[in-house]
């Protein structure tokens, strides 16, 4: 089949929201870098340059035949163990009480996004060579729960609960669509909840979150800071928002209002009509996600188009849900708005895939 143009509404919303989180990057980010880092351009001009750069990823993966990632799949998945495994050597950097970062040249690395990258691919290929054969339970649900079970673990090792649990959901999601028996996925839900039982009991901070998310206002000044904080933030914008550049929490008031909690900001300075002019782009890629994995000619690129959808959809999900108070508080970026290079470009390379997968099949384009 020959080529087509590539989803022209999938590509210009991606774009869109890119441009957004440029914006909104710098309005967030500008009384840390000017306070902290004596120079109030710092966050802008590096989600600049890795917009440009993931602009050029994305084209690359776009032009880039998608069947070939399938024979890839192992050796961009082992690129994320080395990585991991970079976490707990010299290069490793840690701040915030965790060690996420590789610093290499003065730019640090989320391993965890190649991770994600990685599994979603690795766990495409493998529902697409197994067919129906996933309904099996030795040969077809645990091999793919020793993918999402690993996966989770190297992420988890960081530490990094949510964006464990984030992958975790996204991979599970791909073994609902590929046609799991019911009785196993709802084993496998056991499973993934006594795990992330275990994982929250297992850490005193973990445990005060929940008592956060329960009951935020019981320590103002404590751990219900950050929500409440946060709440403040939507709640103050109104309608039409303080306007661009005049929110007051990103003073000192929101840890990391660029990052974590960018959602936050959003609603301050762009009010409730700019939350849901935000939401609905979002709407709109996992619309044409959903569209692309179902037109798609070939197991292999629906699952992939699948899971990609279902990780931009998952972790949006829960960034509105953490800053809206919906959800336990935890730190996830928002995609293609949050600062952030490696999962700037993580997600424009996810785009760029899906472009690509859109570009072999029978779809209406506009």
């Amino acid at each position: 089949m020959a080529k087509k143009a590539s989803d022209f509404t999938l590509m210009i919303t991606t774009i869109i929201l890119v441009f957004i989180g440029i914006i909104m990057v710098f309005s967030s980010s500008y009384p840390d870098a000017y306070y902290k880092l004596n120079n109030p351009y710092h966050f802008l001009v590096r989600q600049l340059i890795f917009a440009v750069i993931g602009l050029f990823v994305m084209i690359f993966f776009m032009n880039f035949k998608y069947s070939r990632l399938a024979k890839l799949s192992k050796l961009i998945f082992l690129v994320g163990i080395v990585l991991t495994a970079l976490l707990f050597t010299p290069l490793g950097f840690k701040t915030g009480g965790a060690t996420r970062w590789v610093k290499v040249f003065g730019y640090t690395i989320m391993p965890s996004d190649a991770i994600k990258f990685g599994a979603i691919i690795l766990m495409a290929t493998f529902l697409a060579k197994k067919k129906d054969g996933i309904r099996q339970f030795w040969n077809g649900l645990v091999p793919a729960l020793l993918i999402i079970g690993f996966s989770a673990a190297l992420i988890i090792i960081q530490p990094d609960l949510s964006t464990s649990a984030t992958l975790a959901t996204t991979l599970a999601a791909m073994l609902f669509i590929a046609g799991a028996k019911t009785s196993h996925l709802i084993g496998l839900g056991f499973i993934g909840v006594g795990g992330l039982y275990f994982a929250i009991t297992a850490e005193e901070y973990r445990l005060r979150r929940m008592t956060v998310f329960l009951h935020p206002f019981e320590d103002p000044t404590g751990d219900g800071w950050q929500v409440i904080q946060s709440l403040y933030a939507l709640g103050s914008g109104g309608l039409f928002g303080a306007g661009l550049g005049k929110s007051k929490q990103k003073f000192f008031y929101l840890s990391e209002p660029y990052n974590d909690f960018i959602f936050s900001i959003i609603g301050e300075e762009l009010g409730f009509i700019g939350s849901v002019i935000v939401i609905i782009l979002f709407l709109i890629i996992i619309w044409r996600g959903i569209k692309i994995a179902l037109s798609a000619k070939d197991l292999f690129g629906c699952y992939l188009a699948s899971g990609i959808t279902a990780l931009i959809a998952i972790q949006t999900l829960i960034h509105v849900g953490v800053v809206t108070s919906s959800l336990p508080p935890t730190g996830i970026p928002l995609p293609f708005v949050s600062a952030g290079g490696t999962s700037l470009m993580m997600f424009m390379a996810c785009v760029g895939i899906l472009l690509n997968i859109s570009r072999h099949v029978s779809l209406d384009r506009s």
